[in-house]
């Protein structure tokens, strides 16, 4: 334009609309084509590097980097490392992505076309809902036995409030959980979880339950209830999406920081777990749709021991004792009741090892554990749940052998006998 302007064939103002500039600017560009020719019709920029335009140093470091020590991070986990390294290189995700990519290296993470399924809004406000799971995962990456991590997440903004490393998927995982977001954040109005028997029981109602209307209860069922709470039992995984897709996150990047640390046990795991947390939300935590908290606050007049404890009712026998597994433990007299033979009394098995009798609410006898350490998972289970064998006033039961069963001279069935004997024809 500039050229058939200079030749007299078309006027300033319309080579200006052609070129999409203005007029002023089309005369600048005359009066550099006059000065140095077709040259000053180029870019600027022509032929200069990019100001934002990483090194081949940076670019080769990088490459290396994501060859061996973050050759199975995904591309935002790897661009998040590099920013937190010792010496940080600080590039964009979709930078790092185009360098991998470049170099052939596809992305660790393989993903399925997902199906199609309706969309449930979030909880509008924290503590409303949240969603629980365990999962069963080679945390350690060989270094040690395989773990089940137990986790809450909020529905409302992803908060993670706490989480615990278990031997095993165990009722005693979820009353740890649930107790520390009771201590720290307040009682929650709803839990989210499937079918699991922890959180359904597969029992038959009783005659009593079906006259009253009411349903077999788990150990955890049974916290919920007195704690207020509503237990929703979700039908499928993907309707608790948010806690499956948290393992998806904590599998790839909670591994990473156990290897780190060189977790190899769990206890180490949980310390490592406890320390990555906060880290973890400041990272994924979201702003809820409404502001301020639906957590109630833990009434200060009760004591979170008389809830996060296994119960089991029992009755008294005539020789004051109930049974429990292989054990009997014995009930001395009280200062209201001498005998408490045939009572229904209330056995509970608290988180540290100790069991207590409780009688219409009041407290007979505490049974310690021979050691103040927290018992393993397998004591929490009520197929296995066994006190310390040193425990006060405990005796086994005596295995009697069965002997068949011989009917007396004189039952009906031998004297039947005899009467066909004396009625035979002869």
């Amino acid at each position: 334009m500039v050229i058939d302007y200079e030749a007299g064939k078309i006027r300033a103002q319309q080579a200006a609309e052609v070129l999409g500039i203005s007029k002023r600017q089309f005369r600048r560009l005359v009066a550099a084509y006059r000065q140095r020719g077709i040259a000053a019709l180029e870019h600027g920029n022509r032929g200069r590097s990019p100001a934002n335009r990483i090194s081949e140093v940076m670019r080769q470091e990088i490459l290396r980097l994501a060859k061996e020590t973050y050759r199975d991070y995904n591309d935002c986990h790897f661009t998040e490392e590099l920013a937190e390294q010792a010496e940080p290189i600080v590039v964009s995700r979709s930078t790092l992505r185009r360098i991998r990519r470049a170099a052939g290296q596809g992305s660790p993470r393989k993903r399925r076309a997902p199906e199609y399924r309706s969309r449930r809004e979030r909880y509008p406000q924290a503590g409303m809902m949240l969603q629980t799971d365990g999962s069963r995962h080679d945390w350690l990456e060989g270094r040690g036995p395989w773990l089940t991590l137990v986790a809450m997440i909020d529905d409302a903004d992803n908060e993670v409030p706490w989480a615990v490393f278990r031997e095993e998927e165990d009722a005693a995982g979820y009353f740890l959980v649930l107790e520390q977001v009771c201590r720290s954040k307040g009682i929650p109005q709803s839990i989210y979880a499937d079918q699991h028997t922890i959180f359904q029981s597969p029992s038959q109602p009783s005659i009593e339950q079906e006259l009253y209307g009411g349903l077999p209860r788990t150990q955890f069922g049974r916290l919920v209830d007195e704690l207020g709470i509503q237990l929703i039992a979700a039908r499928s995984p993907q309707a608790k999406g948010r806690v499956e897709r948290l393992w998806g996150t904590l599998q790839d990047r909670l591994v990473k920081e156990l290897r780190k640390a060189g977790a190899n046990d769990l206890e180490s795991a949980n310390r490592v777990l406890a320390a990555y947390l906060p880290k973890f939300n400041a990272r994924f935590q979201i702003e809820a749709a409404q502001p301020g908290s639906a957590y109630l606050p833990w009434p200060p007049d009760r004591d979170p021991a008389d809830y996060f404890c296994f119960k089991y009712p029992r009755t008294v026998t005539n020789d004051n004792t109930i049974p429990f597994n292989k054990y009997r433990l014995q009930i001395p007299p009280g200062p209201h009741r001498k005998s408490y033979a045939k009572a229904r009394v209330e056995l509970h098995h608290a988180m540290d090892g100790s069991l207590a009798v409780f009688y219409q609410g009041q407290h007979l006898i505490t049974f310690q554990p021979a050691t103040s350490a927290p018992p393993r998972v397998g004591q929490f289970h009520p197929a296995t749940l066994a006190p310390p064998p040193d425990m006060p006033q405990a005796t086994t039961l005596p295995k009697q052998p069965r002997q068949p069963w011989k009917p007396p001279a004189d039952h009906p069935w031998k004297q039947y006998g005899k009467s066909l004997k004396g009625n035979k024809l002869g």
